[in-house]
């Protein structure tokens, strides 16, 4: 078992394209289905995996492109480390006052060390000022207890 880093930075506005954030449904429409159907299908399959986007679920990080992996450790302190540095450089930039506070970002580390070490994923969201978006997310992999299905975006 190992752990992936994902971050993303970018506009509110792109971040709230939830149809570039969920996986393509399993099944593609049956034959018959209305055209628009079929092509917001294709547009999907072809869009989500490639997309930089955060996924609505933590685990689909695992089929996006390899290039979006932050850092990958092979236990959860390091990559627990990682997420503390990422929350302690935004820190400043963070809209909520709340957000800001020590005691909070310790407390959210401390619940990603409690999550990567049961073999869970750990994922967080953050408006920032401008209105921007920040997500950081740490994927256990190999397998993933949410989808063992999903590849390592290492292999191959």
């Amino acid at each position: 078992m190992h752990h992936h880093a994902y971050l993303w930075t970018g506009p509110k506005p792109r971040f709230d394209q939830e149809a570039l954030r969920r996986p393509p449904h399993p099944e593609p429409p049956p034959p018959g289905s209305r055209p628009e159907l079929i092509q917001r299908y294709r547009e999907v399959s072809a869009e989500f995996p490639a997309s930089d986007l955060p996924p609505l679920e933590t685990a689909y990080w695992l089929v996006k492109p390899r290039t979006l992996v932050r850092g990958t450790w092979p236990g959860p302190t390091d990559a627990v480390a990682w997420l503390s540095e990422q929350l302690a450089s935004h820190q400043a930039r963070f809209a909520s006052d709340a957000h800001r506070h020590a005691a909070h970002l310790a407390a959210l580390v401390s619940s990603a060390t409690e999550r990567l070490t049961s073999g869970g994923d750990s994922s967080y969201g953050f408006y920032l000022e401008r209105p921007a978006y920040l997500s950081l997310a740490l994927v256990t992999c190999t397998p993933n207890r949410a989808r063992p299905n999903l590849p390592c975006p290492l292999d191959g």
